[in-house]
């Protein structure tokens, strides 16, 4: 399927299983150095119990699959993350235009420092490092990055 293909709407009840485990296979491939904190089964319940009922949670939809998920809650971009096989396809883009546009005055978040890949495409939608710290706040104790968006001034 191709990138139109791909519907994103606002996450259900039912899509907090397949969003999780789309969470688990990002997390595990694009962190491989990082010790994930939780187990799988408690990802899949911090979904149903907190994210997808809690917060702004949107699913990238293919067919009748999930490949991607976002998590907002307000200006905090929360959670962004894709099904491997979909990264380098304009999702993340299309993410992240949606954030934008629900945010319209700024977003902020926090990546992981070894997630270089992040970095790049956080930086290449105008978002700056605002701040590193060494990790002791989150649960992964991994050393990490913030970042923040303001949209241009008008002219």
């Amino acid at each position: 399927m191709t990138r139109d293909d791909v519907v994103l709407r606002r996450a259900e009840d039912s899509d907090a299983r397949p969003a999780a485990d789309v969470w688990l296979r990002s997390f595990a491939a694009a962190l491989p150095t990082v010790r994930c904190a939780h187990a799988e089964a408690e990802v899949r319940d911090w979904f149903a119990r907190v994210l997808v009922p809690r917060y702004e949670t949107w699913v990238a939809v293919s067919g009748n699959s999930v490949v991607g998920v976002m998590v907002l809650n307000g200006e905090e971009l929360k959670q962004l993350y894709l099904d491997p096989t979909w990264r380098g396809r304009g999702l993340g883009d299309r993410f992240m235009a949606l954030a934008k546009a629900q945010q319209p005055d700024g977003l902020m978040l926090w990546t992981f420092q070894v997630n270089t890949s992040a970095h790049r495409f956080y930086e290449r939608h105008g978002f700056i490092e605002v701040k590193r710290t060494d990790g002791a706040r989150n649960d992964e104790r991994e050393p990490d990055v913030r970042y923040v968006w303001q949209p241009s001034p008008a002219r």
